[in-house]
């Protein structure tokens, strides 16, 4: 590929079924100098099954501080370079989001070259609501941090997207169940690929469903908003503000104010703390 500068392409390929790629796509890869991928093994593949020999190395979160710098110098010297991960967009739960920021802070240029992406099929055929959506990733290892996260995602009123093991699914639905066994929730299993399999129902249900099975493949889990934050989303930081000073002035610590507060709009005790962080009871008591 003639340029006058280097450049990194940020290249998308199939999470499953290989036709699932562009012209686009497969044109770049002829074309750079240099793919970097996250699994060589993988992405060769890829390019034998469309006669691309374009040169392959390694970069993945093993060696990303070390390649990631030999990349840049490459970029800087003039070479193009596509960023393709084992399957879907680079950058999304990978270390291609550093290198990324590091061709931004060098002032290399980033392409982006769109395509397949396990979050977003997930989403639009897990039937949930797609107007709005958080998308969490993989969930801490450490128990604490782990329910201590579900518990805030299963508080809010919007889609929530999760990248899974087949090895931890069933421990994250139990926990899933623990907090809220009716939750709507999506299991998405090897999309795009042979087995496919969505299952919707509650969280309760397909845990039961996957109690005597073996997982395998890889998953995108998924569960709907929140019936009870659903309720609140039109409650204003202003709203819930009054509210905690309405109870600091009938003499209740703060703290204690802010949980009874979420009690009563079913809102998220963080959301409440952000809207009146800035309070301090005896400015308030100094006032009545």
């Amino acid at each position: 590929m003639s340029e006058d500068s280097g450049k990194l392409y940020v290249c998308a390929t199939p999470i499953g079924n290989l036709e699932d790629i562009t012209l686009r796509a497969l044109r770049i890869l002829k074309e750079v100098d240099l793919i970097a991928a996250e699994d060589t093994r993988v992405t060769i593949k890829l390019l034998s099954r469309y006669g691309i020999s374009a040169p392959l190395t390694s970069y993945h979160e093993h060696n990303e501080v070390v390649k990631g710098k030999e990349l840049i110098k490459d970029m800087k010297a003039g070479k193009t370079i596509a960023l393709v991960s084992d399957a879907g967009m680079p950058g999304v739960s990978d270390p291609g989001h550093r290198l990324i920021r590091a061709c931004i802070d060098e002032g290399v240029p980033v392409e982006p070259v769109p395509g397949p992406s396990a979050l977003i099929i997930a989403l639009v055929i897990s039937g949930l609501p797609t107007d709005s959506f958080v998308f969490q990733g993989f969930l801490p290892r450490k128990k604490g941090e782990r329910m201590s996260l579900l518990a805030e995602l299963l508080g809010i009123g919007r889609t929530v997207v999760l990248f899974e093991s087949p090895r931890r699914v069933k421990k994250t639905l139990e926990e899933i169940v623990g907090l809220d066994p009716e939750r709507e929730t999506v299991l998405a299993r090897e999309l795009t690929k042979k087995f496919e399999e969505v299952i919707r129902d509650t969280a309760s249900e397909i845990l039961n469903r996957l109690d005597k099975t073996e997982i395998k493949g890889e998953i995108v889990l998924l569960f709907g908003p929140s019936k009870k934050a659903a309720g609140v989303i039109s409650i204003t930081s202003d709203k819930l503000r009054e509210a905690v000073v309405g109870l600091i002035k009938k003499g209740m610590p703060k703290k204690l104010a802010i949980i009874e507060v979420a009690k009563k709009y079913g809102a998220n005790k963080r959301m409440v703390y952000k809207a009146v962080i800035d309070i301090h009871e005896k400015d308030i008591k100094r006032q009545i």
